[in-house]
């Protein structure tokens, strides 16, 4: 016999969007379990492998209000204070501060791991959300009163009932696929190639984002290692230069780097052991459907010139979460639709203007043809000299652009 489980909301994926979603419902009268393939604190856990983050300030305003940003501030963070972008080869750059817009940081880097062990605590702390994990789900089944859902876990099986279901679980989502929701998808033929760097100078709290004619190449601001700055390198390579680029020794690959890079923080003196990930564009053509919600990467997934992809995330969660704690206030059913689509359409502009935003920057970026050349200069300039337009672009890489939730605004649900 299975053992029966009943709850309010079932989220599926305890990654970083996952337990994100779980530490803002805690405490709001709801009954939650997260389903997560992986046992707590495992590394072999996709969200909290060797990766690092770029958390915009606006996911810290979240991450604040939420109460878990002072132990991940703690555990190590390092601010983004400037964001420089420059297109190899050409005169085009752009500078955009955290002073200007009169806050301390534009964002913070954090390593996933860092997020990883902060979220286990939290999980630990949480006495109305159960973590039931390393379990698989076997199937689902959606009907207009409940949902149900069939898992593995420790050899037993689990039978659970539950108003809402939250697809939290990646760009491969089970629940996704096995509801039959189709997904717009681009395939970008790029590899984004992941290394922590050293360099001989400081990096300032710099984020770089250089452009090249294979596709951008960022270094994010890292926490110290041994007393020396470490960089967060994100190189973009065509799928046809994976295998040379990943077979390279140090010495290679570095000289490499610096030859895309350039000198900005002298010679490049250490790297890292090095991780490759296909890149593409993907977007769920429903994001909701009764008694079900797609968050995070489940339900979009972005190129990462920009940084947006677990920010984007974020943004469901906050919406999400308020949206399922008013329904649930009002003593709503909160997995109908008339519940639901309040997040469908909050969600809808700020998603798309991100992608369009996203995309439109790698394919720009990503060619040599001239007359796109000189346009894409053009456009760097003039975000430099023009203020309405540097501050409109800084507020959306901040995650302050368009209407924002109460968690993002610094109130509680």
């Amino acid at each position: 016999m299975a053992k029966q489980l009943e709850y309010d909301l079932v989220i599926v994926g305890g990654g970083l969007v996952g337990a994100s979603l779980a530490t803002a419902l805690s405490g709001q009268g709801l009954r939650i379990a997260v389903l997560e393939a992986f046992a707590l604190r495992a590394d072999n856990q996709p969200s909290y492998d060797d990766r690092s983050i770029a958390l915009s300030w606006g996911s810290s305003r979240i991450l604040n209000t939420m109460g878990i940003w002072s132990q991940i501030d703690q555990a190590g963070v390092s601010a983004i204070e400037t964001i420089h972008v420059s297109d190899r080869g050409h005169i085009g750059s752009a500078r955009m501060s955290a002073h200007n817009e009169g806050v301390e940081a534009l964002g913070y880097v954090v390593e996933n791991r860092v997020m990883g062990r902060v979220f286990a605590q939290s999980f630990e702390q949480m006495d109305d959300v159960d973590l039931l994990c390393p379990a698989q789900v076997q199937s689902v089944d959606i009907s207009d009163k409940r949902a149900r859902l069939l898992a593995m876990m420790d050899n037993e099986s689990l039978d659970i009932t539950a108003a809402l279901v939250v697809a939290a679980d990646g760009g491969q989502s089970f629940i996704r696929q096995r509801e039959g929701i189709d997904t717009f998808e681009a395939n970008y033929g790029q590899t984004a190639i992941i290394a922590n760097i050293s360099a001989e100078q400081t990096h300032d709290h710099v984020a770089y984002e250089r452009f090249t004619n294979t596709g951008p190449l960022a270094l994010l601001p890292m926490t110290k290692d041994g007393g020396h700055d470490r960089c967060s390198l994100v190189w973009t390579a065509d799928n046809a230069e994976v295998d040379t680029i990943m077979g390279w020794d140090d010495e290679t690959f570095m000289n490499k780097l610096q030859q895309r890079f350039g000198y900005r923080m002298g010679r490049i003196t250490q790297a890292g052991k090095r991780n490759a990930y296909p890149l593409k564009l993907m977007q769920v053509r429903e994001a909701i459907r009764p008694r079900l919600a797609i968050i995070g990467n489940a339900a979009h997934m972005l190129h990462p010139v920009a940084g947006q992809g677990f920010n984007l995330g974020l943004r469901d969660v906050a919406a999400l979460a308020q949206v399922v704690v008013d329904g649930h206030r009002r003593g709503e059913d909160i997995g109908q639709m008339m519940v639901l689509q309040e997040y469908r359409q909050w969600r809808r502009n700020d998603t798309a203007r991100t992608l369009l935003f996203t995309d439109g920057l790698v394919r720009s970026f990503s060619t040599d043809f001239k007359p796109m050349a000189l346009v894409r200069n053009l456009g760097l300039l003039a975000l430099d000299t023009l203020p309405f337009l540097k501050k409109t672009l800084t507020r959306q890489a901040m995650g302050l652009a368009g209407k924002q939730t109460r968690l993002a605004r610094g109130l509680p649900l």
